[in-house]
């Protein structure tokens, strides 16, 4: 039986988290124009670079073209409600190593501003919940 009283709370948080983390790579390849913060791509690998000063150059470089495809794939997971669990894990991990590595570059206010910190709690709350409505994980499991 589903539980109607978490049923918009859960598909608003798994599509709030999927729709902030794309409208973060469509920013670096300059879709957002005037509104952006990167604007496009050598923007964004010169950020990463500030926040993974630490690594050598190579990794990270490899770190950008890493994050953005992980900020495409978990995102469209989380839409469609495949291997949600995964994709909720994932994405908190991420946002997790995004806000320390803010927060060692830049200081503990950067990653307060954009709400990493938030992003990832909110990434393993949606872990912790029993089934995914209007998901591939629910239909797949009715028809095992």
């Amino acid at each position: 039986m589903t539980d109607r009283k978490v049923l918009f709370p859960q598909l608003f948080l798994r599509f709030a988290i999927a729709v902030t983390m794309l409208s973060a790579v469509a920013d670096r390849f300059g879709f957002w124009e005037e509104n952006s913060a990167w604007g496009n791509w050598e923007n964004f690998e010169k950020y990463t670079k500030q926040l993974t000063f630490f690594l050598p150059e190579i990794l990270s470089t490899f770190s950008a073209y890493a994050a953005t495809f992980l900020e495409l794939f978990f995102p469209l997971m989380l839409i469609f409600g495949f291997k949600t669990k995964i994709a909720a894990y994932g994405t908190g991990f991420l946002l997790l190593i995004f806000a320390l590595s803010m927060t060692i570059a830049l200081g503990v206010k950067a990653p307060l501003d954009f709400s990493v910190w938030v992003g990832s709690a909110a990434a393993f709350l949606l872990v912790t919940q029993k089934e995914y409505f209007f998901s591939i994980d629910t239909l797949t499991k009715n028809h095992q």
